[in-house]
């Protein structure tokens, strides 16, 4: 398997400087505090992991699905991560991913049975195990 690189850059102090964290095959996500803190423009690295989770997820989720016999027509992931106070630091201590899949002649039980267990495997998911809960909301749509 290969190697997936990332890199990111901080120009200044903390209150007034600026980052730009960069995937090596996507375009430059600027931060800062004001992003990361105050709700400002711009990114943050918890959405950065945000968005791996719901990426890797959704992959995994069509790979289980088709395995059961169920191909997905449609997948849609949303991570929101929460950040807290740690001491003199910050701590994740909940990831809340939600997804919607389009599955024609799946029923929910076996739907949120194959959800749940994908997600206990999901590669971003076994990566992320210290952080105290990663929940999941699965429905499924008709279409």
């Amino acid at each position: 398997m290969g190697i997936s690189k990332a890199s990111a850059k901080w120009d200044g102090n903390i209150k007034t400087g600026k980052g730009v964290m960069s995937p090596a095959h996507g375009g430059d996500i600027p931060f800062s505090l004001g992003s990361r803190f105050e709700g400002q423009p711009g990114s943050n690295p918890e959405e950065l992991l945000g968005a791996a989770l719901s990426g890797c997820f959704s992959m995994a989720l069509s790979l289980s699905l088709e395995k059961a016999g169920s191909p997905p027509k449609a997948i849609r992931t949303f991570a929101n991560v929460k950040l807290d106070k740690d001491g003199e630091g910050f701590s994740i201590t909940a990831i809340e991913l939600t997804t919607e899949a389009e599955v024609p002649g799946l029923d929910a039980a076996k739907f949120q049975t194959i959800a749940e267990e994908t997600k206990k495997g999901c590669p971003v998911s076994k990566a992320l195990a210290s952080v105290g809960s990663i929940t999941l909301k699965a429905s499924l749509s008709s279409g």
